[in-house]
């Protein structure tokens, strides 16, 4: 099932976004054409990734408290302290609209 989260042009290329899908806060982060969308808290520590830095080459999101950097295809932390991924969602982009689909039970 997937859910809209707004339009394309609701999203800046190369900042994050955070948004909300049924209770659960999600970092949105648009590069170029591109949507990704990963669980907005650090897996290390109760921080906000959303407010974190994008690394466009690398397509990674770091995390402003202590700098770890997930992976936004992986949710994986490419830098410690983390060591824990976060989830990873699918994005879905239909003419102008975007959409986050829910991840599989």
């Amino acid at each position: 099932m997937s859910t809209k989260i707004g339009k394309a042009l609701d999203f800046t290329p190369g900042s994050a976004t955070r948004v909300v899908m049924n209770g659960t806060n999600i970092a949105v982060v648009r590069i170029g054409n591109d949507f990704y969308a990963i669980n907005d808290t650090c897996s290390h520590g109760n921080v906000s990734l959303s407010e974190g830095h994008v690394w466009e080459d690398t397509k990674e999101l770091e995390c402003v408290k202590h700098g770890s950097a997930f992976s936004l295809e992986t949710g994986c932390p490419n830098t410690l302290p983390a060591t824990r991924p976060v989830t990873v969602y699918s994005v879905i982009v239909k003419g102008d609209e975007v959409f986050i689909e829910e991840p599989a039970q």
